[in-house]
C-alpha cells in the first residue's frame, strides 16, 4: 500500500519490531520520525533520543515534535521485557511512559490520525482484573501511576501486567478518540524473534516454550508483526478503532479454548 505524504512517529524504531515497521513505512513512502535510545540504520527524516521511563526526556522530545507540525500517527512499539529488570522500570517504560507520550502527542495528530500500541498476547488476563486496571487508568499521570504501583496493588508478573494496562488503556480511549476524528488500536504479538527474545525464554519453562512452538508453528518474525502494525496505522483500517489485534498464530485463542494454559498457570 502507498503511504505517500504520511508522517509517523515510531518509538523503538532502531531494532526488532520497531525497525521492521519503520523500514516498511519508509518503503511505502511515509516519513518516519524515530524515538529511540539508538539511531536507526535506515532513512528516517529525524531521530530523537528518548528515555520512556523519564517524563522530562519525553516532554523534551514532544516539544521538538511540536515544532514539526502534525503527524499521521504515533506507533508505540518500544518496550522492555520482565525478568532481570526492576518491576517498576518495566511498568514505567511499557505503560506509564507510553501513556505520557501518547497524551502529549495526541494533539499533534492530524484529523484522521491514529495511535497504534504494541501490547502482547500476555495481556490475556486483563478482563479478570479489570477493577485493578481501572484504578491505574484513573491515576492522574506518570508520578501518580508510579506511586499507585509502588503500593503493591498490581497483580501478576510486571511485564504481563504492563501489557494488560496497554490493552485496557487502548480500549478505554477508543470513544474519546472517535469523538476527535482519530483512532487508537493495539497489536498483541506472540513470541517473536527480536533481540529480547532471550529474556522471555529465561522466564518461561522449556516445556511451555516447546508446546507453544509446536502448536502455532514456531515464533513470529518482526516483519510479520510489522505488517499488522502498518495495516492498523494505514487508511485501510480507517474505521477500526479500540481493537486489540492478536498476531500470535492462534495462541491466545488456544488459551481461551483451553488448549494452552494461561500465563502463570502452568
Amino acid at each position: 500500500m502507498s503511504l505517500e505524504n504520511s508522517r509517523f512517529i515510531v518509538t523503538g524504531a532502531a531494532s526488532g519490531i520497531g525497525r521492521a515497521t519503520g523500514r516498511k513505512l519508509v518503503a511505502a513512502g511515509a516519513e518516519v520520525i524515530s524515538l529511540d535510545r539508538n539511531e536507526p540504520d535506515y532513512a528516517v527524516v529525524a531521530h530523537h533520543a528518548v528515555d520512556l521511563s523519564d517524563t522530562a526526556s519525553i516532554d523534551g522530545v514532544v516539544a521538538r515534535l511540536a515544532e514539526g507540525g502534525t503527524y499521521s500517527g504515533l506507533l508505540n512499539i518500544a518496550g522492555v521485557p520482565g525478568g532481570s529488570l526492576p518491576d517498576a522500570f518495566v511498568l514505567s517504560v511499557n505503560y506509564l511512559g507510553l501513556r505520557h507520550l501518547t497524551e502529549a502527542v495526541e494533539p499533534l495528530l492530524a484529523p484522521g490520525g491514529n495511535v497504534t500500541n504494541v501490547s502482547s498476547n500476555g495481556d490475556v488476563l486483563w478482563p479478570t482484573r479489570e477493577d485493578v486496571h481501572r484504578e491505574l487508568y484513573d491515576t492522574a499521570g506518570f508520578a501518580e501511576g508510579a506511586a499507585w504501583y509502588a503500593e503493591g496493588k498490581a497483580e501478576g508478573k510486571a511485564y504481563n501486567f504492563s501489557k494488560e494496562a496497554v490493552s485496557y488503556y487502548t480500549i478505554r480511549k477508543a470513544i474519546e478518540y472517535a469523538q476527535k476524528g482519530k483512532r487508537i488500536n493495539a497489536i498483541a504479538p506472540g513470541m517473536t524473534n527480536t533481540p529480547i527474545i532471550g529474556d522471555f525464554l529465561k522466564v518461561m519453562t522449556e516445556d511451555r516454550v516447546e508446546r507453544i512452538k509446536n502448536l502455532v508453528g514456531g515464533f513470529a518474525e518482526p516483519d510479520t508483526i510489522a505488517d499488522a502494525i502498518v495495516f492498523m496505522a494505514s487508511p485501510a483500517a480507517r474505521f477500526v478503532n479500540g481493537q486489540i489485534l492478536d498476531v500470535d498464530g492462534g495462541l491466545k485463542a488456544g488459551m481461551r479454548a483451553g488448549d494452552v494454559p494461561y500465563p502463570g498457570r502452568a
